[in-house]
């Protein structure tokens, strides 16, 4: 299909509450499929329709890091339960070269209607329920920005990794130093 232009942090589309989807038809499955191919295009695991200039509640994503191919085309998601926290650090499409700190559930459990028509039931723990709430807030105009508790470039981000790193091979060599004595 064809690649779309993805809208960047700061285009007011993006801070629109997306309209429902009435029909699946052609012109909706071409939507996904540009989206996917975007999606997958720019490297990311998620795409929504306000990310390319679309105000309709529909987004694609691959949110399985065990199974990057599985691609999942979610249109009208409706969340039904959340349950627990977790603490995620999160990037964007549409927010490119930031990370940032958001608290989102640990498991999530959602209906949306498939490329078929077809309504189904979706269970999502860890990073796929991330996955998953990221999305579905880009279909009600909220950028992950809004909710982090911090919000750092890509080099910062590293850096911190960077840092933690070091800190847990200083903390190995001092806990094999303490075993041999």
């Amino acid at each position: 299909m064809a690649l779309r232009k993805i809208v960047l942090r700061g285009d007011e589309i993006l801070t629109k509450t997306c309209k429902p989807i009435r029909k699946v038809n052609e012109r909706i499955r071409i939507l996904a499929e540009d989206m996917i191919d975007t999606m997958i295009e720019a490297d990311g695991v998620g795409l929504a329709a306000p990310q390319v200039g679309v105000i309709k509640r529909i987004f694609v994503c691959r949110p399985l890091l065990e199974d990057q191919e599985k691609i999942f085309v979610m249109i009208n998601p409706e969340i039904l339960e959340k349950e627990g926290e977790q603490v995620s650090n999160e990037g964007c499409l549409s927010v490119p070269g930031y990370i940032g700190t958001v608290m989102r559930p640990e498991r999530v459990k959602l209906r949306a209607t498939d490329l078929e028509g077809e309504e189904h039931e979706y269970e999502f723990e860890g990073f796929a329920a991330t996955c998953i709430c990221h999305e579905y807030d880009h279909l009600d105009g909220i950028l992950y920005p809004d909710k982090a508790t911090a919000f750092m470039t890509n080099e910062e981000y590293e850096e911190i990794l960077r840092k933690l790193q070091e800190e847990r091979e200083q903390e190995a060599s001092e806990d094999e130093i303490e075993e041999k004595e």
